[in-house]
């Protein structure tokens, strides 16, 4: 097994958290990203990356955390009980940009590494990350180019990498109380270890390298297309599937809060800056917005044809 190289991957990310940073602001002329940087306690921290506001980017958040902890939270010992009472390293870059136009979707990626540490024991470490999209007002063209890319850069390592982490993002983004998908999917993988750190190192770089390839035509193609205030107020009722899936679901979310080596403005950045909540809605058959359900928000192999 070749060496556990945890410096590399934490140049790797700060890498990465700078150039998402640099190519999403290429696409917004007024706003920029502002820099927190913090520590906490256990002589971990990160950079937050925020941006609020903007013309094309109404919130973001592309974020870089490094912290440390003597005991795992329940929400990562509770399907590996064997690593309780383990000290842990967790890195990450985790990133969520809620567009202001209607018709350029909501994107998520993170990629993440985790080792866990015993004296006289040898460490447990994993990778795991991915990205989704989550569109409102869904373009074919745009999610066959997603899912395309997904596919291209997990080619490399093996050709049944796609399929499997394209559908365990298809399992892992969906809300089992409304029993729909939060998007149209993308990739999802964790506690990846067994092809050995330095490949598994390597597809965590192919992952976040490809997050900008994936989105950034679809900003490019969508952020003028016009829209009025049914389109936003659409989009506003879909977000709040967002916020339930981050508080209710999100394995990163849980970790961050319950661990308390995360912190609680960086992890709940994600969430989107307006939402809204109805009673027992539904849009009316033959609407843009019914598309959105019956067409889109349905596991769907999207580079069959």
């Amino acid at each position: 097994m070749s060496e556990i190289d945890t410096a590399a991957v934490k140049a790797y990310l700060l890498g990465l958290q700078d150039r998402i940073c640099t190519a999403l602001e290429g696409q917004e002329p007024g706003a920029r990203f502002i820099e927190d940087a913090w520590d906490n306690a256990n002589g971990g921290g990160g950079r937050t990356r925020a941006i609020e506001g903007g013309e094309v980017l109404e919130k973001g958040g592309v974020n870089f955390s490094h912290v440390f902890g003597s005991n795992l939270p329940p929400s990562a010992t509770a399907n590996r009980p064997q690593l309780a009472g383990r000290g842990f390293q967790a890195m990450g870059v985790s990133l969520v940009i809620h567009p202001r136009n209607p018709y350029v979707p909501t994107s998520h990626a993170n990629v993440r590494f985790f080792i866990a540490e015993k004296e006289g024991e040898a460490p447990v470490w994993w990778f795991g990350g991915g990205f989704d999209l989550t569109p409102y007002y869904a373009n074919r063209d745009d999610v066959i180019h997603w899912h395309r890319t997904a596919r291209d850069l997990c080619t490399p390592f093996g050709d049944e990498v796609y399929p499997r982490f394209k559908n365990w993002c298809d399992e892992y983004f969906f809300l089992k109380h409304r029993q729909e998908p939060r998007g149209i999917g993308g990739l999802f993988y964790d506690d990846l270890n067994e092809w050995g750190f330095e490949r598994t190192f390597a597809f965590m770089q192919a992952v976040g390298n490809g997050y900008i390839d994936a989105y950034l035509p679809i900003v490019e193609a969508r952020k003028n297309h016009p829209y009025g205030e049914r389109e936003r107020d659409f989009q506003a009722y879909r977000r709040g599937r967002y916020v339930e899936f981050n508080l209710v679901y999100d394995r990163g979310t849980l970790f961050g809060l319950q661990s308390g080596a995360g912190r609680t403005e960086s992890i709940l950045m994600s969430l989107p800056p307006e939402v809204k909540w109805r009673y027992n809605w539904r849009p009316e058959a033959g609407t843009p917005e019914a598309e959105l359900y019956e067409t889109y928000l349905k596991p769907t192999d999207w580079l069959a044809s």
